[in-house]
Formats: structure tokens, sequence, C-alpha cells
């Protein structure tokens, strides 16, 4: 897991992209390494610059096909369920945000000759999980898995897999204590100063 601290970033932002909505998952992440690939070529040293003009790189690409409702709840877990419908709106935007802002440096390293994409098998369904391998500089290949979910006849992302390691049950298992120990107004709060949503104090 460690190793893939960028690599992680890069793909988790990268992948929900996609040119239709009638595409498959396997299409949604082939599409979206190539428009990746392609923002990158022509513009890495402007957001190497400028980390807005990464942001909205990324926001543009992601914003539209990533199921932040679906991934917030996954994260909440039984706090979505008590928490009011003001708080789920920040968590929503909060939590999105803050994953933008944490990972953009990863996306400047992506390299699609790295990402090996594996057949899909068996039709999908509400879910589906695409296999991926990722070669690191040592040769070693790296499953990534990720798994989108298909509502309102829309295939998006919303959780990453590395090496058996779950991004939604990391960010849940970490958030659950901050929660229980300060409240799900602080964790949104704190959120959303991470991700320039607020100003610091």
């Amino acid at each position: 897991m460690r190793r893939l601290t960028i690599t992680t970033v890069l793909i988790c932002l990268a992948v929900a992209a996609g040119p239709t909505w009638a595409a498959t998952p396997v299409e949604v992440i082939t599409d979206a390494v190539e428009l990746l690939t392609v923002g990158l070529d022509a513009r890495k040293d402007e957001f190497a610059e400028d980390k807005d003009a990464l942001y909205a790189f990324i926001d543009g690409i992601l914003l539209p096909r990533f199921d932040r409702e679906f991934a917030a709840g996954a994260v909440l877990g039984t706090h979505w369920r008590t928490a009011t419908d003001e708080q789920k709106s920040r968590f929503i935007a909060a939590f999105y945000s803050s994953l933008v802002h944490r990972y953009a440096d990863g996306i400047l390293e992506f390299d699609t000759d790295r990402v090996e994409i594996l057949p899909f098998r068996g039709a999908p369904k509400r879910t589906a999980t695409v296999k991926t391998n990722v070669r690191l500089d040592d040769s070693t290949k790296v499953p990534v898995h990720y798994t989108l979910v298909n509502r309102e006849d829309k295939w998006r992302m919303f959780n990453v897999t590395i090496e058996g390691v779950s991004y939604v049950r990391n960010y849940k298992m970490e958030l659950d204590s901050q929660i229980r120990d300060s409240g799900l107004e602080k964790v949104i709060q704190r959120l959303e100063t991470e991700a320039g949503l607020v100003a610091s104090e």
C-alpha cells in the first residue's frame, strides 16, 4: 500500500471519466486513461506551476463521473443515517474536494504505459469491478481494482482497492474514529478547511 501512494491518487481520480453514459465499466476506465493522458501531454508544465488549474482539470474529468453521494454514504456508514440533510450535503462536497486537493500532485506522474486493464469477466449488474495492474519502477505489477455503481443508467466509480486494501474501508475506519471522538460536525468542518471551502482560523 505504501508504494502506491501516488498511484492511488492518480487512478482514483482519473478512472471515473468516460465519453458517454452508455459506456461499459471497462470503457469508462479505458477512456478515462486516454482523456487524462491527452490533457497532461498538453498542459503538464502548466499544472506543475498552477495548482488551481490542476484542480480544475481534475474536477472537469471527475465530477460528472464520480458518484460522490454513493461514495460519501459508504464512507460515513451508520453516521450517514443520523446526519442531517445539511450535513450530508456539506460532507459530500468537503469529502470530494479534499480528495481532489490531497491527491492532485499524483496526477502529474501519471503514465498510461504502466496501466494494464484486464479483461472483464461476467455481466455487470448494479456494481462492477474492473481489474488492472500497475507496473512500478522495479517492474513489479500491483493489482488495482476499481468498483463502479450503476445508478440511473450511469456507471460511476466510487471505490478503488489496491493490493486488497479498499480506500472506502480505510476512510470509513479513519473517520468513524474521529466522528466518535469529536462528532460529525467537527469532522466536516476539518474537511471543509482542508479542501479550502472555508477559511482556516
